[in-house]
């Protein structure tokens, strides 16, 4: 049986709370960023006929930015010995400098435009990239650090809570009504506040601090992240090279022919660079101790291919719907455009807490099937239709499959990564979280504006199924690799 951390401290009802309020700061601000405010920039600073690709670019650097900071984040966490705990240092200064980017974004959208506008959103969002991953890379070692096992499907059902449905409403009903009226500088000042409430609940986290001696600082592993983030950056790059050399043959070819090849070729593309990034990049980082764990690769297929699809229908989403309905163009779509994101986190609401039950008496693979599942059938219904009513629906079954697989997929994570480096593994696993928007939105975005975003949105459907697939390899560590661990 893998070893336990201990806790030094018995689990109190509010501590669910304090170990996962900075996840709803931090999906916060990813989801008035990424669907509302950087997106209408972008297409304010560049234009329509390149908004897209100008998008994916910046998507693709700054996540691989973010699969930096967090894996090295978690690793530093792993080890720190300070006397306020290990994690809580990092999300405290973590979420202290991005205030500042907040601030930063918002100056920007009211004082500048063109090229040069673009350029200073591009350099802030990095640096927004680094300050959310320093505390989100530490942050995901609490639940390990804390919590045992058996109670940790019930405690990542609370993380998914935070993480995914209440930051979406709170986005509905409040965010999107500012950008909607122009009033981007509310919006941040919004979210800022939401991030310094967050931390300071978070520094009420009972965390003991570790005490020496700890293992001495790995740097030949740093470099192996350094190399991992090149690599993994660089199989993008290619891959979204050969996509952008295909498509004007495919876009050459006459109505249904023109938009199946288009769909082929974004299809292989994004499944080369879901399999071979995340291959290459787990052996370049974890070195031999990848092959003890062979699950931990195919677990992060299995969410790296889900989160494609689900982390892009919501960049993209404003512009699908700008194509879908030319009366929503502009900051107008913002309002329908949360309004479908409110019927994603309404229905994540639902399932969260439920999932977490189900997920500890059920098990966890077959719940991540499910989702799969599920995922691809509420895309089908979104883009098969011109009606705004069925595309809440279908937005909702994505929401019931993404509330189901975050819990679900988390824990079974939880359980595959040896617990004393807990921080660093699960750090590595953010090659999901930041691969899913860089190869999502670098080989989508130049799709999108060739050939749509209905198609596009088509292809993220599509990837909701391979993750399926991709479950089936995914199997436990022996009990002789556990106890490695």
């Amino acid at each position: 049986m893998e070893e336990e951390i201990a806790v030094k401290k018995p689990l109190k009802w509010y501590d669910a709370i304090t170990m996962n309020v900075i996840f709803l700061a931090i999906t916060l601000r990813s989801q008035t960023l990424t669907p509302l405010i950087v997106p209408l920039l972008v297409q304010q600073f560049v234009g329509d006929a390149t908004k897209g690709t100008s998008y994916g670019n910046l998507r693709l650097v700054s996540l691989m930015v973010a699969l930096l900071v967090q894996a090295l984040a978690g690793q530093l966490s792993d080890r720190s010995t300070s006397r306020f705990g290990k994690r809580r240092p990092f999300i405290l200064a973590g979420g202290v400098f991005e205030i500042v980017c907040f601030m930063a974004i918002g100056v920007i959208a009211g004082t500048m435009d063109g090229m040069a506008g673009y350029t200073a959103l591009f350099a802030v969002i990095i640096l927004s990239m680094v300050s959310s991953n320093i505390g989100h890379g530490a942050a995901q070692g609490l639940i390990p650090d804390l919590v045992p096992s058996e109670q940790r499907g019930r405690y990542s059902a609370i993380k998914a809570f935070f993480e995914l449905p209440l930051p979406l409403i709170l986005v509905a009903f409040t965010v999107s009504k500012m950008v909607s009226a122009g009033n981007i500088m509310g919006a941040i000042i919004f979210i800022s506040v939401a991030m310094l409430i967050a931390v300071i609940l978070t520094m009420f986290v009972r965390e003991t601090p570790q005490k020496g001696p700890v293992e001495p600082m790995d740097w030949a592993s740093i470099v192996r992240m350094v190399v991992m983030t090149l690599a993994f950056t660089g199989i993008i790059l290619l891959v979204g090279w050969g996509v952008k050399q295909l498509l004007p043959f495919a876009q050459g070819l006459e109505g249904v022919r023109s938009t199946v090849l288009i769909a082929v070729i974004g299809v292989i593309g994004m499944l080369i660079a879901v399999a071979l990034g995340v291959i290459a990049s787990v052996r370049i980082s974890l070195g031999k101790e990848a092959s003890k764990r062979p699950a931990f690769t195919w677990w992060v297929i299995n969410r790296l291919a889900f989160l494609v699809g689900a982390n892009n229908l919501a960049s993209f989403v404003l512009y699908f719907i700008q194509e879908r309905f030319p009366q929503y163009q502009g900051s107008a779509a913002a309002g329908p455009t949360s309004r479908l994101m409110l019927a994603v986190g309404v229905a994540i609401l639902i399932i969260s807490i439920p999932s977490g039950w189900l997920t500890d008496k059920f098990g966890k693979k077959p719940l991540i099937f499910i989702s799969g599942i599920l995922a691809s059938i509420g895309t089908l219904l979104v883009i098969l239709t011109t009606n705004m009513t069925l595309i809440y629906v279908g937005g909702i079954l994505i929401g019931l499959a993404t509330g189901i697989f975050f819990v679900a997929n988390w824990a079974l994570g939880t359980e595959i990564v040896p617990q004393k480096e807990a921080g660093r593994w699960l750090g590595i696993s953010n090659l999901a979280g930041a691969g899913a928007g860089a190869i999502g939105g670098y080989i989508g975005g130049p799709i999108g504006d060739g050939a749509g975003y209905v198609v596009l949105m088509g292809l993220y459907g599509f990837l909701f199924l391979f993750s399926t697939l991709a479950l089936f390899r995914i199997k436990k560590p022996d009990a002789s690799t556990a106890l490695e661990a």
